[in-house]
């Protein structure tokens, strides 16, 4: 059974620092592209930033470039979000979600496993 269980989330002062986990099982993990995605209240899900567990490769929304940094840990089956710089536009539940395709990309409908969400809560 493929799960994925997100950690890390709470409230932070604006300027502040959070690291999200994603922790996987129940299929290889080195051969999937992982994403973390967000959700605002009456927003769209939308991506945040992607990593291919197989080369490495990682990518970031323009909202988060500098400021957020997406690795993963082959060993502990875990990918893991380091946000700096918390903005109160940042706040949204974030989820983290599994596809077994090699081609990365940012649209929430193509990823196959997701987890259940970690809330995320800035304040200004």
């Amino acid at each position: 059974e493929v799960q994925l269980v997100e950690s890390g989330g709470g409230l932070v002062q604006a300027g502040g620092s959070l690291r999200l986990s994603c922790k996987a099982s129940g299929f290889t993990f080195a051969d999937y592209v992982i994403g973390w995605f967000r959700q605002a209240p009456g927003k769209e899900r939308e991506g945040v930033s992607v990593i291919r567990n197989f080369d490495g490769d990682t990518y970031y929304a323009d909202s988060v470039k500098g400021r957020f940094t997406i690795s993963s840990d082959n060993t502990k089956n875990t990918v893991y979000l380091q946000m700096n710089t918390l903005k109160p536009e940042d706040t949204a539940v974030y989820y983290c979600a599994a596809r077994d395709n090699p081609i990365a990309t940012m649209s929430p409908s193509t990823y196959n496993y997701w987890g259940q969400g970690t809330q995320v809560t800035v304040s200004s």
